[in-house]
């Protein structure tokens, strides 16, 4: 059996908890939360026929208890666990829930409730105070001033044992933080900020320990105990100590109770069907193998076990008594919603959500270097490469290809290496769709902030490398030449970032995304006008993907800004490779060169809004994805 760690101990016996226990309770607590009959049915791969992923499930806890729901792998924890707290999706769900014996409408429930993922979706740049407090201004009103919510957070660290990694980076691969049994700890305290009443924690001891899961466990219960919270985790194998502290226990095989009931009642109701928890054992290990279709403890094969104890749960009293005692509170109608749902749960407004964000994505942006450090040293990299292959071009006929190659390659591998930007994306993405599914917020602010904080960054990306880059290959030298280029460069990683965000919010995955973004820019090189000039360009590739191509608009763009206001030498001989005006001078006129590829002055204005444009749908799909896709 696991020792209990002693430093938990005594944050449950702290003082401090005890004194700041007001701080959370809330004017109208949740008595209960009950449910009944609740099924999902999906239809199976194979057999194409309706499959029950959980079934005819009930069960009821009341205020300040912490409920275990516990299964085998596979038996439907998760999705009994997303069902409870209404974000089942996919599938067809039948039955109800109740709290206070009302039934109760998404968005109400959505706003009394917090759910913490398996897996810890936090900012690894941000530090564990700076993580609750853009948790606070995330989610509460403004009717919560500015000392409310500082004493809240100060409660929240003492409670959960973090104060003194307040102000300690949470982690990032490159940068070390808090430990993994902290960062539950955080993650947990982070949803706890608007003083829910039901909140679902999902594996909420994964990855940890038996030392860190008792101490996470520990602070969930006595918060839940002081605060009237009620707290339903999906837990597998706990060790004994951790097991005991649950008040409740859902036991689930194959989608169908086991057992529901106080802790302290189940060595006896196993004991009464004929299955005894065996002394000195980890009761929850036992459990989970008794109610195993991969194991039996007995002469019987493991399925007919398990459907023993289905059948020993649906015709025992137990079960009944469930049945009755939810039936009995649920009633009909939802008058007294309003008297759970509180005006002090209110969101805040969009003005301020796109400012928090904005601020939390600023403090990401310079401490994360993975997201812009490694950039902007990758560029200057790639500025210094590009200055010295392509070193002091002359204006010479002879000149003017490498001039050509340079720009295309200027151009079309600064929006290629942006897929350099793919996990910083993706770590967003991810901690937008936990706290979307927490209902703080939607797709429009986050896109906003998203795209705002970029900007600045690509800016100074953009007049780095044009710094290093342009005058040491020679471009053009005027001050308006060189700030076009600027302009171009800035279009261009904008552009090339939005393609990123559209791809990375459809397909949020690392290699998929990075595969996806790479080809894709391979595909616009291929048709932007420098491999294949658009005057001989196949027909299908010019109508289809030249046009909408953004590298096409910042090639010409700098072809124009490079060519159209400069003159090239002939050489000694006086053989010009382009016939222009000027040949009689024994010069080229850059706009000759221009013509080869059927290129006109005077349109980049034109060219300018068309690149704004295709940026700007970018953005709206990635927009929608996100609004589609809910995962």
């Amino acid at each position: 059996m696991d020792e209990p760690n002693s430093f938990a101990m005594e944050a449950r016996a702290s003082p401090d908890v005890e004194m700041n226990e007001g701080l959370f309770l809330m004017n109208n607590s949740v008595e209960s939360f009950s449910w009944r009959g609740l099924t999902v049915t999906v239809k199976d791969r194979e057999t194409k026929k309706p499959r029950d992923l959980i079934c005819d499930i009930g069960g009821d806890v009341q205020r300040g208890e912490l409920l275990a729901l516990m299964g085998p792998s596979g038996c439907g924890k998760t999705t009994l666990l997303n069902v409870l707290a209404h974000r089942a999706a996919g599938a067809k769900v039948m039955g109800d829930s109740y709290v206070n014996g009302a039934k109760v409408d998404a968005a109400s429930f959505g706003r009394m409730t917090s759910y913490v993922e398996q897996e810890d979706a936090l900012i690894g740049s941000l530090t564990v105070q700076e993580t609750l407090k853009f948790a606070a201004d995330l989610s509460l009103p403004s009717s919560v001033s500015k000392r409310q919510r500082m004493e809240r957070i100060r409660t929240l660290l003492e409670a959960f044992g973090i104060q003194k990694q307040a102000n300690i980076l949470v982690g990032t691969p490159i940068r070390k933080g808090i430990s993994g049994g902290q960062k539950r700890r955080v993650s947990v305290a982070s949803q706890l900020i608007t003083c829910p009443k039901i909140l679902f924690l999902d594996e909420p001891t994964s990855g940890l320990d038996s030392t860190a899961s008792f101490e996470v466990m520990s602070y969930a219960k006595e918060l839940a105990r002081l605060n009237n919270i009620i707290i339903i985790a999906s837990i597998h194998q706990p060790s004994t100590t951790t097991f005991q502290l649950f008040d409740k226990l859902l036991l689930l095989s194959g989608g169908r109770t086991c057992y529901f009931g106080p802790l302290q009642d189940v060595d006896t109701y196993f004991r009464n069907i004929g299955r005894p928890i065996p002394a000195n054992t980890n009761p929850a290990e036992f459990l989970l193998d008794v109610v195993s279709s991969d194991f039996s403890s007995g002469k019987e094969s493991p399925q007919e076990q398990v459907e023993a104890i289905q059948r020993a749960w649906a015709t025992s009293a137990e079960a009944n008594t469930i049945t009755r005692q939810v039936s009995s509170r649920a009633r009909t109608t939802d008058k007294d919603v309003n008297k759970v749902v509180m005006e002090d749960l209110a969101r805040p407004g969009p003005v301020k959500i796109t400012t928090a964000l904005l601020h939390r994505s600023f403090i990401k942006s310079y401490r994360d270097v993975v997201a812009y450090g490694i950039r902007i040293v990758m560029y200057l990299g790639l500025a210094i490469m590009m200055g010295t292959v392509w070193l002091r071009l002359h204006p010479s006929q002879e000149y003017i290809q490498p001039y050509v190659n340079a720009i295309f390659f200027g151009s079309a591998f600064m929006s290629f290496m942006a897929v350099a930007y793919v996990p910083a994306f993706l770590e967003d993405r991810a901690n937008f769709t936990k706290e979307r599914a927490n209902g703080l917020y939607g797709a429009t602010p986050f896109m906003i902030s998203n795209f705002l904080i970029g900007l600045p960054f690509l800016f100074l990306i953009s007049i780095l490398f044009s710094i290093v880059s342009y005058w040491l290959s020679n471009f053009r030298p005027s001050a308006d030449a060189f700030f076009t280029w600027v302009m171009w460069i800035f279009l261009d990683l904008v552009a090339a970032e939005s393609l990123v965000v559209l791809v990375t919010a459809i397909y949020p995955n690392f290699v998929i995304a990075l595969a996806l973004v790479a080809f894709a820019n391979g595909l616009w090189m291929s048709v932007g006008g420098f491999l294949v000039t658009p005057t001989i360009l196949n027909p299908f590739w010019k109508y289809v993907f030249h046009y909408i191509d953004y590298q096409a608009y910042v090639f010409q763009g700098m072809m124009v800004n490079e060519f159209s206001k400069r003159n090239y030498s002939c050489g000694d001989q006086c053989q010009c490779m382009y016939k222009t005006d000027l040949e009689d001078q024994c010069q080229i006129r850059g706009t000759g060169v221009l013509e080869t590829y059927g290129y006109a002055t005077g349109r980049t204005g034109k060219w300018v809004g068309i690149l704004i444009g295709i940026i700007a749908v970018y953005r709206l799909l990635g927009w929608i994805a996100l609004l589609l896709r809910r995962t």
